[in-house]
């Protein structure tokens, strides 16, 4: 039913190292609301980027200012025995794709919307669940000092720190979803926090007043 494909925190697409990039441009234009296409009576909105990144803290503040569901797909996943095996090399759970995507469908394949899904990870979704995508990224050095602090080992934090050099998780998500449903904003202070919230809950907003975004 789903695609088959297995993946861990993190599957890096390259290994090599590169200079630091610079911080990435300012987020796309807001998304039209309410196609045909997906007649939800509220949006669905999926948060995603490299570890560390702030996926989570944002879908618990968007989630909480417009009266939404926060889905976090890693813990939904471990809390409900929906981890295949543990990879030692990456320390981290392995989900069951397939498990995890038909616990999801139940939320977010129904007519009534209003989830905000955060992961690190998003071209495993089907296409129609989300109206709305937000890739998170973050300058490489403060991203590094966040994953040190959460106990992270070295070859991990590399790992993770090469995935946002790369910017794999925005790259996936231009390849995964129209190009306007795709958001990509920088996620380094609590300022830029805030303002990823308020962009997000005038999608939202905008959304369910069926109002067609600027």
């Amino acid at each position: 039913r789903w695609r088959r494909r297995r993946r861990a925190v993190y599957a890096p697409r390259r290994t090599v190292s590169i200079p630091l990039l610079p911080t990435p441009a300012p987020p796309r234009g807001m998304p039209k609301s309410k196609s045909a296409a997906t007649p939800r009576a509220r949006p669905n909105v999926l948060i995603t980027g490299t570890p560390g990144t702030g996926k989570t803290s944002l879908a618990e503040r968007v989630a909480a200012a417009c009266g939404m569901h926060h889905y976090d797909v890693s813990a939904v996943a471990k809390r409900e025995d929906m981890c295949e095996s543990f990879d030692e090399d990456l320390d981290t759970h392995v989900i069951d794709e397939d498990k995890v995507l038909d616990h999801m469908e139940e939320k977010l394949g129904a007519s009534d919307g209003g989830i905000v899904a955060d992961y690190h990870s998003c071209d495993l979704f089907p296409e129609r669940w989300f109206d709305l995508v937000v890739v998170l990224t973050c300058d490489n050095s403060i991203l590094y000092d966040r994953l040190a602090a959460r106990g992270y080992a070295e070859a991990k934090i590399t790992k993770n720190v090469e995935c946002e050099i790369f910017q794999a998780i925005a790259e996936e998500a231009r390849e995964s979803y129209a190009e306007d449903v795709v958001r990509v904003c920088a996620s380094e202070t609590i300022e830029q926090m805030e303002a990823n919230e308020a962009s997000v809950k005038a999608f939202v907003d905008a959304f369910n007043d069926g109002v067609g975004g600027a």
